[in-house]
């Protein structure tokens, strides 16, 4: 049976890139046929945050996003990374076979470096942990950007290490990376990349007046509608882009680029904008609210993935115990 694992890590509120670059994926990939298990990564986040209260409203908010857009705890095992401490065991077996050479040359502790980040113990470590993550649940599949694409093939080399060495104990996974065609590029309001450090994001739960004001920060210029323009330089087609069929896309595009006294202005599609937002996201909107009223059920939802995914750690746990000689 093919088992597909993700995490992500808690980072705040969740801003369109986001959604488009990768919780959508997350909620749709739920379809396909086989395991489901997608953590909340908290461990890993402890090598970015020193706000304990932060963290754990950070936690709330990933997993109240997650699943007032759709994410469904009948078919996905859903949890907190740290309920399952059966992978810091793992994590440190792993580290017994690991050089530390393979971790030098990851590409995400070397870019820290270079931009000037103290590293830790911890960030140094980090690929380990990633690892344990996803043996832990003898996953098949691990959906991942290119930029993830190295943690995966390093979690082949530790599985590969711990198995030629004690016996095939690990099975090894595969990257899946994502359709292009499914990948949407969200620029923020600026036009550069949406980004939490550029703050340039939209927020997908923003509404009201927080999100017409967001919304008429999108960059625009000052010429008038009835001059033609390339729709391809016009960043509010490019969000538009992101919530309209390609029929009515296109009705928009081509009305900017002929111009004229039928051309809409940029007040126009920053309206049709808001529109499509709410249209959208309304549904989540709504559920988020339910949600945040009974963060009880918030919680209950969390253990319960929590006690499903300790079980099947705890067996692979065991399984590598008994390899290495730490039990009988």
């Amino acid at each position: 049976m093919t088992t597909f694992l993700s995490g992500i890590q808690p980072s705040g509120q969740q801003h369109l890139g986001n959604y488009f670059g990768a919780i959508r994926q997350h909620i749709a990939s739920q379809e396909v046929e086989g395991e489901h298990y997608f953590f909340i990564a908290d461990y890993h986040a402890l090598t970015t945050t020193r706000d304990a209260e932060q963290l754990r409203e950070n936690v709330r908010e990933l997993a109240v996003t997650y699943l007032a857009l759709g994410l469904d705890p009948e078919r996905v095992v859903f949890f907190r990374q740290s309920d399952v401490p059966q992978v810091l065991e793992l994590t440190w077996l792993l580290a017994t076979v690991t050089g530390m050479g393979l971790l030098e040359r990851a590409h995400s502790y070397k870019d820290k470096l270079a931009k000037g980040i103290k590293p830790s113990v911890g960030l140094f470590t980090y690929p380990v942990l990633m690892a344990a993550d996803i043996l832990a649940y003898d996953a098949t599949d691990v959906p991942v950007g290119k930029d993830q694409v190295q943690h995966v093939e390093m979690t082949q080399d530790m599985a590969g290490y711990f198995n030629g060495t004690y016996g095939e104990v690990f099975v090894i996974p595969k990257a899946r990376i994502p359709e292009r065609e499914k990948l949407a590029k969200v620029p923020g309001l600026d036009g550069e990349k949406m980004s939490k450090s550029y703050g340039n994001g939209l927020w997908i739960f923003e509404e009201g007046k927080a999100l017409k004001k967001r919304i008429g920060r999108i960059l625009t210029d000052s010429r008038p509608p009835e001059e033609p323009k390339d729709p391809d330089g016009v960043l509010l087609l490019d969000f538009l882009s992101l919530f309209l069929d390609a029929e009515e896309l296109g009705e928009w595009r081509e009305r900017v680029r002929a111009g004229g006294a039928q051309a809409p202005g940029y007040g126009h599609l920053k309206a049709r904008l808001i529109e499509a937002v709410d249209e959208h996201f309304g549904p989540a909107r709504e559920r988020r609210r339910e949600l945040l009223a009974d963060l009880g059920e918030v919680e209950r939802i969390l253990e319960q993935g929590a006690e499903r995914a300790r079980e099947r750690a705890a067996a692979t746990r065991d399984r590598a115990y008994r390899a290495c000689g730490l039990r009988g």
